[in-house]
């Protein structure tokens, strides 16, 4: 069982940034995802990182401007954002997997999420 944890949402400005964090309880290390979810619709995929962090995905949509990272010595994963967008606005979840995957049904434990607000 894992426990997921994320951290650092808030309200921010277009152009600007913020660092989402993803706490993990347990020893043993996952594949890692962030997924994101607006008001009224489904979740979605944004960026995936493997066990030793050698292999990352990103949605087009945030390529260039995200960046997932991940310090497996604390547990941590992080989420860069840049350039933050007024449609970047969602609750943005935390997930971990045992296989690599960049769908939602391919993630075994999610955490509560944190919600980023973008204002225009």
């Amino acid at each position: 069982q894992v426990q997921l944890v994320e951290s650092g949402g808030g309200l921010v400005q277009a152009g600007g940034s913020l660092r989402l964090s993803c706490a993990a309880s347990g020893r043993s290390t996952y594949v890692m995802g962030w997924f994101r979810q607006a008001p009224g619709k489904e979740r979605k995929f944004v960026a995936a990182i493997s066990r030793d962090g050698g292999t990352t995905s990103y949605t087009d949509s945030v390529k260039g401007r995200f960046t997932i990272s991940r310090d497996n010595a604390k547990n941590t994963v992080h989420l860069q954002i840049n350039s933050l967008k007024p449609e970047d606005t969602a609750v943005y979840y935390c997930a971990a997997a045992t296989y690599y995957a960049t769908n939602p049904g391919g993630y075994n434990y999610w955490g509560q999420g944190t919600q980023v607000t973008v204002s225009s």
